[in-house]
Parts: structure tokens; sequence; C-alpha cells
């Protein structure tokens, strides 16, 4: 299933990875181990922070996709899943509408 996940990243831990030159093979190591459909960098409430869109088959893969955050950068990882037109379009809607009117 798709899923949003933002990752907001604590000052400190990515600063040291900066200093020493390693922040941006440690941040591609991450991604190419996780193949995001898509990612952006931002801020989020004043830290570094990515967008991804990403792919979790099951339950049970979700520490794939946090875990390397949590460790190398302390971050904070929020999920939500997420729809595309052609998926709202399958969910059947209007029956539900009709049937919780």
């Amino acid at each position: 299933m798709k899923m949003l996940m933002t990752v907001s990243i604590p000052h400190e831990k990515f600063n040291a990875e900066v200093k020493e030159g390693t922040a941006g093979s440690t941040m591609g190591q991450i991604l190419e181990e996780l193949k995001p459909d898509s990612v952006y960098f931002t801020s989020k409430n004043g830290r570094r922070g990515a967008v991804m869109v990403v792919n979790i088959e099951k339950n049970s893969d979700l520490p794939k996709f946090a875990e390397p955050w949590f460790l190398k950068f302390d971050a904070e990882c929020e999920f939500d899943l997420i729809m595309t037109p052609q998926d709202l379009q399958e969910s059947g809607l209007d029956e539900i509408g009709k049937r919780w009117r």
C-alpha cells in the first residue's frame, strides 16, 4: 500500500554528519535501501525533513522504512495512507454514501 512518509531530522546529529562529510552518503544509502516512489526534501517545524511516497507491502515492513532514520539521525517518522484518484474511484465511495445516508 502507498504511504506518505514524513521525516523530521534533529539538527545535532545531522550537523555532525555534515561536518564529517558523510551526510550525503548516509542519506543516499538510506534512499537506495528504501527505494521510495518519490522523495522531496523540505523543512518540518524548523528541522530538516523529507517527504516520501513509499510502498509498504505488509505492516511488518514498517521498521524497514523507519529504523534507518531513527538509528542514523534520531529522526521522527510519520506514516499516512494515501490513495491515487484511481484508488478513490475503486473505493466504492458512492455505495458507502448511499448506505450511510
